[in-house]
């Protein structure tokens, strides 16, 4: 996966940490079981309820972009499967990681729990709020797409930090870099892409 998918010419993903970490993580351990002997194969699998986990590139890429470090606070909006989850825990100091589905932030903090990650925070909430309490971040990942880049996310991002987001309605997605320098914000369109929307308070917000 790594070498074909990833560190490939045609795909780019540089970062050595961010390689390591998606050699590292079990991807067949947070898709069903019935897919697991697809599970490093480049392609989204359907988790339920209806989410997905995302593709490994994907993955590897929105990280590269965030680029987590060894003490980072990461908060992350959409937990779904764990696996970025993970895959963040191998980069950064601590994950805080917010799902909205019950059934889902259940099944996810139980295979990272696990798989021995003990630097995951999970909780089930509405992602849009983000997690106040444990504010600010340094990092934040978003994996889920609102209309617009909620203001709770901005505040609680570092001065300094960064915040990978798509934003907008399909087929108009667009993966947003974000950074927080001095109370200013700068933006980066990244790329076109496509992921499930944020629910809750974000469908209130259009």
């Amino acid at each position: 996966m790594v070498a074909d998918q990833l560190a490939s010419p045609a795909r780019g993903i540089t970062n050595v940490r961010v390689l390591a970490a998606m050699a590292k993580v079990p991807r067949e351990k947070f898709v069903p079981a019935n897919v697991r002997y697809k599970a490093y194969q480049d392609i989204y699998f359907d988790i339920g309820y209806g989410q997905t986990i995302s593709q490994p590139y994907v993955v590897a890429g929105m990280t590269e972009l965030l680029d987590p470090q060894p003490t980072d606070r990461v908060l992350e909006i959409g937990t779904g499967s764990g696996y970025q989850a993970a895959v963040l825990a191998e980069l950064s100091a601590k994950v805080y990681t917010i799902e909205i589905i019950q059934g889902l932030a259940v099944r996810a903090a139980n295979t990272i729990q696990q798989l021995g990650y003990t630097n995951v925070l999970a909780r089930i909430g509405d992602g849009y709020l983000g997690w106040p309490d444990a504010a600010s971040f340094d990092a934040i990942m978003v994996t889920c797409a609102p209309e617009k880049i909620p203001q709770p996310l901005i505040d609680q991002l570092k001065d300094g930090g960064r915040m990978v987001i798509p934003v907008g309605v399909q087929p108009n997605q667009q993966l947003i870099l974000l950074r927080k320098f001095q109370g200013q914000l700068t933006w980066q369109v990244v790329r076109p892409i496509k992921f499930v929307p944020m629910l809750g308070q974000a469908q209130k917000m259009h």
